[in-house]
């Protein structure tokens, strides 16, 4: 059996790396990843299309100065998109943050484990911990950097404005700004706690054999004589 001091160690980086597994789980869930305003203007209307959405769901509207704007929409990203690149990157995206799940769920698993037992010379122990909470925070990061370079670079927002509206080909779009909302931003946590998990367990495996090299001391520093008899 574990010593308390190893299991309130394993049990405390089991809260971090529960944590990172829930807020993924919000940030996969929610709507609140970016939201786009879109300047429009042609002959029968003036405006910008606003778009809020996150990896699987979003909803748009139209504020116009004059025109006719139409009904708020509510959509589901993929299936708005058409087989072109931003599609294809998002879809990257979602398997990313996916894997992140995945990967901070076993984190999880083991550090509740460890908190049980004493797994040290297998995969399962302190060494599986720092492999899946690495990457979990390595494949979130990725998502990260991926939507970013989607929506930036691919105009992956455009894309979405012109398939909810195709009244507004992309000529009419007069520029787009973005604002990144809270379900972005919460990756960050997602890394933070990952990487505190990981910090938890090294300072807890370096205490460890720190006491152990202690208490070889005073066997290496005894009388042979003594040792002997």
């Amino acid at each position: 059996m574990p010593t308390a001091k190893k299991t309130l160690t394993f049990l405390l980086s089991f809260v971090t790396s529960l944590g990172a597994f829930v807020v993924l789980c919000v940030v996969l869930a929610t709507q609140q990843w970016i939201r786009s305003t879109i300047a429009i203007s042609d002959s029968s209307s003036n405006g910008s299309v606003i778009i809020t959405y996150g990896l699987l769901r979003g909803k748009s509207i139209q504020e116009l100065n004059h025109g006719l704007a139409e009904p708020d929409k509510n959509f589901e990203v993929l299936g708005t998109l058409t087989n072109s690149s931003p599609k294809t990157l998002h879809s990257v995206v979602i398997v990313f943050l996916a894997l992140g799940l995945f990967s901070s769920l076993l984190s999880t698993g083991f550090t509740f484990y460890n908190s049980v037992s004493n797994p040290y010379q297998t995969f399962l122990g302190p060494t599986g911990v720092y492999t899946w909470s690495g990457l979990s925070a390595s494949f979130t990061f990725i998502t990260m950097v991926l939507f970013v370079g989607n929506t930036q670079s691919n105009r992956l927002s455009e894309e979405l404005a012109q398939r909810l509206y195709p009244l507004y080909p992309a000529a009419t779009q007069q520029g787009t700004s973005h604002t990144y909302g809270y379900s972005f931003w919460l990756t960050l946590l997602v890394i933070l706690l990952n990487v505190v998990t990981v910090v938890i367990i090294i300072f807890y495996q370096k205490a460890r054999y720190q006491r152990k090299q202690e208490q070889r001391k005073p066997m290496e520093s005894a009388p042979r004589d003594g040792i002997l008899f």
